[in-house]
């Protein structure tokens, strides 16, 4: 397969040698192999990963993985790969499988870019989450942020008819960016006026409890695959 670029890409996230605890370490070292998905520059088979045939919904930057896990536990009958590059969330959120028992989320530790691009077949996801990724505030910064043309057209690319792109941010610059930016992407359509109101299945992040009480808004953007 070629190169997605011959050019140095930009990354929309730094890895940071951030401090990761001893239960984070060991839950990479002995539950990876049982929750985790190596990234192979080959398609998922999604069927021989969760050993069924479901909806599978992909979460770009699942963070500690808290709201990954909620959302998987109230929805069984659909699958969730959850994709983030920080070795504190991932093994977090390998441990909140494990503890919890779920059996339909799954984690991948690798760019989101090169995993949806490499791995995801054309109209394979039933949806993707975007919640609360990194807003990269000055505007030198901008061209970091994931939301960018390239991206809207590649997960757009990726969801069946009828799947959807959730993404939330509490940033307003970045949400009105992201709602630009995905109204011209052709593939999909907004399922609102503007900004949507948050869906049910997302729960409210102790973060976002916090902001709210301080009068912080927070924008959802759900936009959905044409037939």
């Amino acid at each position: 397969m070629k190169p997605l670029s011959d050019h140095k890409p930009v990354r929309s996230y730094v890895l940071r040698q951030g401090r990761i605890s001893s239960a984070q370490t060991r839950a990479l070292e002995s539950l990876h192999p049982r929750y985790g998905v190596p990234y192979r520059d080959a398609l998922l088979d999604a069927r021989a990963v969760f050993g069924r045939d479901a909806p599978l919904i992909v979460e770009i930057g699942s963070g500690m993985g808290e709201t990954t896990a909620l959302i998987a536990a109230g929805h069984p009958e659909i699958d969730y790969l959850a994709i983030e590059v920080h070795a504190p969330g991932v093994g977090s959120l390998l441990k909140r499988i494990d503890e919890t028992g779920l059996e339909n989320l799954r984690v991948i530790r690798h760019d989101a870019l090169d995993v949806l691009a490499r791995m995801i077949p054309d109209a394979g996801l039933a949806g993707i989450h975007l919640f609360f990724p990194d807003p990269w505030p000055k505007k030198r910064h901008h061209k970091r942020r994931l939301v960018q043309p390239a991206f809207a057209a590649l997960a757009a690319r990726k969801l069946a008819s009828g799947g959807y792109l959730h993404a939330a941010t509490d940033w307003r610059d970045y949400a009105m960016q992201m709602l630009e930016v995905l109204s011209a992407e052709t593939l999909i359509e907004n399922t609102a006026p503007g900004f949507a109101p948050r869906p049910a299945y997302r729960p409210l992040t102790k973060f976002e409890r916090r902001g709210l009480t301080l009068g912080h808004e927070v924008f959802d953007l759900v936009f959905r695959r044409r037939s």
